[in-house]
């Protein structure tokens, strides 16, 4: 996939529109982390560089009914400033008059944050009108939000048919990181699929499952596989009308030669509580009136050298309810095996990344995305509106 980036856009004294992704979690109107913040700096910062004005624009939260307090940006121009040694402006809205005039005396080197673009409903419905609008403040476009990079939306990819674009280096990261994992992958590559449903994640079990010498299914999506194999789950998570899909991959993959990996022992609770007791089960049978929580030593056995081996390791989904303290350990010791395996090891998915955070792994994995929903579409081999308007 070749898509064109900032080094193809003639930036110096261009007043460039960034597409950023600033969803960033609040707590009482304070940023509680500034993660993605941080990732669009090297984009930034480049654009500044080369003598770019920089007009920035993003969503925060889902606002439903227009300009909502909560909802704003400035908190982000605040720590954006913090981060840049900089003031950045902060724009009353994201069109207007007024946005236009601040726009166009936006001066190279210096930044101007618009207000969020999803207090317009014409945002997410990609109205062209907007796109238009919002493509009038700008002379090149710069996509650099691969969180939104899976939604049609105006400032996704709506803008990016009005102006000269190209991706930033976050965009360009996160598609070198996925792209090689679906097409031509190092191997052995080791898929590492958990998560609460079957249903989330059977696309992306199967487009992977070509290029696996293992797949490694783990968290509540166990208990229907578990159940299609003739198991008892006991109160398990469990999706009836998946049962049926579950054996045809489990089918797939034994006509493929891939092995799967399923839990063979588990922790267990008499109830989903972060207080509930954590009880071992040496059995692939979970006993009756029990929850599935975790995986067991048993099967971290089985998965150890399964990922020792790998020289490409892809993880998508927790093995267990790692938010509870007494049921993270499959998590932790399945990220720290990814961790140390010494192969290409992507992360990608919202409770992926959270636990490798969690376990402060981050900085041992070759690439941790910055999009949950966007690596999920991706990885199920879907098209990205947002990336395929950046194709060169």
């Amino acid at each position: 996939m070749a898509l064109k980036t900032l080094k193809d856009l003639d930036l110096k004294g261009k007043k460039v529109l960034m597409r950023a992704d600033f969803n960033v979690p609040l707590k009482n109107g304070s940023i509680t982390d500034d993660t993605r913040i941080q990732a669009a700096l090297p984009t930034i910062k480049y654009i500044l560089e080369q003598g770019g004005a920089l007009i920035l624009m993003s969503h925060l939260g889902r606002p439903k009914d227009g300009p909502t307090p909560e909802f704003s940006l400035k908190p982000v121009a605040e720590r954006l400033g913090e981060l840049l040694g900089d003031s950045v402006a902060m724009a009353p809205d994201c069109i207007g008059a007024e946005v236009e005039k601040l726009a166009a005396e936006l001066a190279p080197g210096k930044v101007l944050l618009l207000e969020n673009v999803r207090f317009y409903k014409e945002e997410t419905k990609n109205d062209p009108d907007f796109a238009g609008k919002l493509a009038a403040l700008g002379d090149v476009y710069v996509n650099d939000a691969f969180g939104t990079a899976h939604r049609a939306h105006a400032s996704t990819e709506g803008v990016a048919k009005l102006l000269p674009s190209g991706a930033g280096y976050l965009i360009e990261k996160e598609v070198e990181a996925f792209a090689p994992l679906l097409s031509n992958p190092q191997k052995p590559m080791v898929a590492v699929i958990g998560g609460a449903k079957v249903s989330s994640k059977i696309g992306v079990l199967e487009t992977l499952l070509p290029n696996c010498a293992s797949l490694i299914i783990g968290g509540g999506m166990t208990y229907t596989f578990l159940k299609a194999q003739g198991y008892q789950i006991g109160n398990s998570l469990l999706e009836e009308d998946y049962l049926d899909t579950a054996k045809q991959l489990l089918q797939k993959a034994e006509a493929a030669g891939v092995e799967v990996i399923l839990p063979v022992d588990h922790v267990v609770a008499a109830e989903f509580s972060e207080t509930a007791a954590a009880e071992p089960v040496d059995s692939t049978d979970v006993p009756e009136g029990k929850i599935g929580m975790d995986v067991g030593p048993k099967t971290l056995d089985k998965i150890r050298p399964v990922i020792a081996g790998a020289k490409t390791v892809i993880w998508n989904g927790p093995m267990g309810v790692f938010e509870f303290k007494n049921f993270e350990a499959g998590t932790k010791a399945v990220a720290e095996m990814i961790a140390d395996c010494g192969g290409i090891t992507i992360v990608g998915g919202g409770d992926s990344v959270a636990a490798t955070n969690q376990f402060n792994l981050a900085d041992k994995m070759s690439h941790v995305s910055t999009g949950g929903g966007a690596s999920l579409e991706f990885l199920e081999g879907r098209t990205l509106p947002g990336i395929a308007a950046l194709e060169a």
